[in-house]
């Protein structure tokens, strides 16, 4: 085989692991924001991402789902690992560039992390589905027991919130329309299930970041939480249910909008190859 068909055939993988990697992403949304919507009617209670997981090695078939989700998410963190490195969607090395990559690095670390917990489930090692509260808590103990470790942890908080406003900012702008690849009609369709899928993370993510920051103003650890304590604090407002269900309504919404990226994302994949060349 040529050394130019074997590189057509990398960047081709690339793309493939890529786009099941953004439709892996959809499923573990889907069914969040579906337990969320049950949970508004008093059926269920809120998951987080490890809970998604541990909720498809439950169902018929479910090893197999899971391992299919657990090779698309690898794909995923190594897509968003290799475009914040080699700098693939051209963000720059100005301020507003590098928070950009850092972002795209923290989520190939993030899902890197929830593909490894579904080998583990696969592998009959991993938690249950309240293992992500608790080792949120965990960590922020450890944290808080750092030199500076109540500034660390409002840090944490400030840059959650921070990513928050960036999705606001995106599902306002709807600047996300610019990285697909679709017609008028299906962006009429497409726009307003992203803006939604956006704003609803916003919201989860904002929450997140202000447990953190009162986990660092208190110094407890017990404050900080992640996806299910922003769900159950929603779901205990005035007009909770109603709250929860609106938000879960739009964690549906980002789950059918990964699906929609997994078609339509522009993922240039020749760039990625050179970028890794280059940096080999």
């Amino acid at each position: 085989m040529s050394a130019h068909r074997m590189h057509e055939q990398i960047q081709g993988q690339i793309e493939g692991l890529a786009r099941l990697g953004y439709a892996a992403r959809g499923v573990v949304y889907l069914v969040i924001g579906w337990f969320a919507v049950t949970a508004a009617q008093g059926h269920n209670r809120p998951m987080d991402s490890k809970g998604a997981l541990a909720e498809l090695f439950d169902k018929p078939f479910g090893a197999v789902l899971l391992a299919v989700v657990a090779l698309g998410l690898a794909g995923y963190a190594l897509w968003r690992i290799v475009a914040a490195v080699g700098d693939v969607d051209n963000c720059g090395t100005s301020a507003k560039g590098l928070a950009k990559r850092g972002g795209q690095l923290a989520a190939g670390i993030i899902h890197a992390g929830l593909a490894m917990y579904a080998v583990r489930m696969l592998a009959g090692r991993a938690a249950g589905s309240n293992d992500g509260e608790a080792a949120m808590r965990d960590w922020t103990v450890w944290l808080l027991g750092m030199p500076l470790g109540q500034v660390l942890v409002a840090a944490v908080g400030a840059a959650v919130g921070a990513f928050a406003l960036a999705q606001f900012h995106k599902a306002y702008k709807a600047s996300f329309m610019r990285t697909l690849s679709c017609g008028r009609g299906q962006a009429r369709f497409i726009k307003p299930i992203g803006r939604a899928g956006l704003a609803a993370r916003g919201v989860v993510f904002l929450l997140v970041g202000a447990f953190f920051v009162l986990a660092a103003l208190h110094a407890d650890s017990a404050e900080a939480g992640g996806m299910v304590k922003a769900l159950r604090w929603l779901e205990t407002q005035p007009f909770g249910p109603w709250l929860l269900g609106i938000v879960a309504a739009g964690l549906v919404a980002f789950g059918l909008f990964s699906f929609v990226q997994a078609v339509y994302r522009r993922i240039d994949s020749e760039r990625a190859m050179r970028r890794i060349d280059a940096m080999a």
